[in-house]
């Protein structure tokens, strides 16, 4: 499933004291939308910047029972790779394994109630030795 030529989105809503209401994560590759779900941003819910930057991938893979579903666990790194680099980037901060070379938010609006933030994402500079769907659907066949 990971391709070359995705992107990706995310839009982050805080309440007045920074603390995490809900996000919504979106890969667009081979012109379809693949949306995060909502289990990792149901998780994060009332948390602190600093308590998402502190969460940890495989420990979420078992929380979040994906053990069994690569491509769900892939969807999930991508969701806390944009996440950790929007809470970073919002802070102003330097943080391990942030690339702020490839994330970037593009806006961030104070309102009345919360906070919103929006990043884009652009394709991992390397990605995993993985077959594109349209090949993989090929060899299924044979």
């Amino acid at each position: 499933m990971p391709c070359s030529d995705s992107s990706s989105g995310l839009n982050i809503r805080l309440d007045l004291n920074e603390r995490l209401v809900k996000f919504d994560f979106v890969k667009i590759t081979c012109s379809s939308e693949i949306g995060g779900g909502k289990k990792l941003s149901q998780s994060c819910v009332g948390k602190s910047m600093e308590e998402i930057l502190d969460l940890d991938f495989r420990m979420l893979v078992s929380v979040l029972n994906l053990n069994a579903d690569e491509e769900a666990q892939f969807i999930l790194y991508m969701e806390l790779d944009a996440l950790k680099s929007a809470v970073a980037q919002y802070l102003g901060i330097e943080y391990p394994g942030v690339d702020v070379d490839r994330c970037k938010i593009s806006s961030v609006d104070h309102g009345d109630e919360f906070i919103d933030i929006a990043l884009v994402i652009l394709p991992p500079k390397e990605l995993p030795k993985i077959l594109p769907c349209s090949l993989k659907d090929r060899q299924d066949k044979t």
